[in-house]
């Protein structure tokens, strides 16, 4: 039979060496690696990357400024090339010895399993705030503050870490508003209020009701006393949500954050579950895509570098 160009006998069509789970920069790139190493490898991507609300990705050398949308197109372009299958489903379980369940309907083995799940971006609930994400309404100076430095940024607490996010997004803007919101004054340690103030943040009490628009573009915030705050960028720290569930039905051991809990891992991406590597945001949030593609990359080989030899290894004992 046929399926994504790639021709797969009846016999072996549910048999792989790998699966990986997630078609973002982290699976692609490991599949990549292993395609280019000859092993039979499908990618299974519910199509849903953490960062399809930007119009651009930065901070990626040669890719700088490129669509998230263009670089996964070709990602799974490059993958086709070698040979390795992408069908668009979701993983709804994995049982003992890798049996692999799709949504679909479709079951498919595998020896070795590579969990690139990503996690997803919870935000405040404040009016205005979502329809606006990933324009004027951002989380990641690296990802996004070029293109709007020198513009009056707002930054919306949800927790005192975000005093950081404020004195980070500085270095982008020197009329920066720290908006409180949902933050007590008195979380604020005596290090936090210096800094601001050496920075000239300014520190604006009280919670924010709505995020101001007009003409699609963002022009403030209200605060529930009323009074409007003119701004033309806020920036917000979502909760970040890891999309660990596959993870936890395998028994992977996971340790907890201020950001989730994220499985323990080597350098390499192997978790405490033998034969399963977890790479890219499913196996920490700072994980930019340039980090992904990386631990993809290194998750791949060492896959393929394990198989080789326990195979030989096998083979020397018969």
């Amino acid at each position: 039979m046929t399926q994504n160009n790639i021709h797969i006998s009846d016999s072996d069509s549910d048999s792989y060496e790998v699966v990986v789970v997630g078609g973002g920069a982290a699976g692609l790139s490991a599949a990549l690696v292993l395609g280019r190493a000859r092993r039979r490898t499908l990618v299974v991507d519910a199509g849903e990357p953490r960062n399809a609300p930007a119009a651009h990705m930065q901070g990626y050398l040669s890719r700088d400024g490129m669509s998230p949308a263009d670089f996964l197109a070709v990602g799974r372009e490059e993958i086709a090339r070698y040979g390795v299958e992408l069908v668009r489903d979701r993983v709804v379980d994995v049982t003992e010895g890798f049996a692999v369940e799709l949504a679909g309907g479709r079951t498919v083995r595998a020896r070795r399993l590579v969990i690139a799940t990503g996690l997803k971006d919870e935000l405040p609930e404040v009016p205005g705030l979502a329809e606006r994400f990933g324009r004027d309404v951002l989380h990641c100076p690296y990802c996004h503050g070029w293109e709007v430095r020198d513009r009056a940024f707002g930054v919306l607490a949800t927790s005192p870490l975000s005093v950081h996010q404020a004195l980070i997004v500085s270095q982008w803007s020197k009329d920066v508003t720290l908006f409180l919101h949902t933050v007590a004054e008195e979380e604020l340690s005596d290090d936090d209020l210096r800094r601001l103030a050496a920075a000239g943040v300014k520190v604006v009490p009280g919670e924010v009701a709505e995020v101001l628009a007009d003409d699609d573009r963002l022009t403030g915030v209200r605060l529930g006393n009323g009074t409007a705050h003119e701004r033309e960028v806020l920036f917000v720290a979502p909760r970040a949500v890891p999309q660990t569930d596959l993870l936890r039905r395998l028994g992977a051991e996971l340790v907890e954050t201020p950001f989730g809990a994220y499985p323990v891992v080597d350098e390499t991406g192997l978790t405490t579950v033998p034969g399963v590597w977890s790479a890219g945001n499913a196996r920490g949030f700072a994980e930019q895509v340039v980090n992904a593609a990386a631990g993809g990359y290194r998750a791949g080989a060492t896959i393929n570098g394990e198989l080789l030899m326990k195979d030989l290894d096998a083979a020397v004992r018969v």
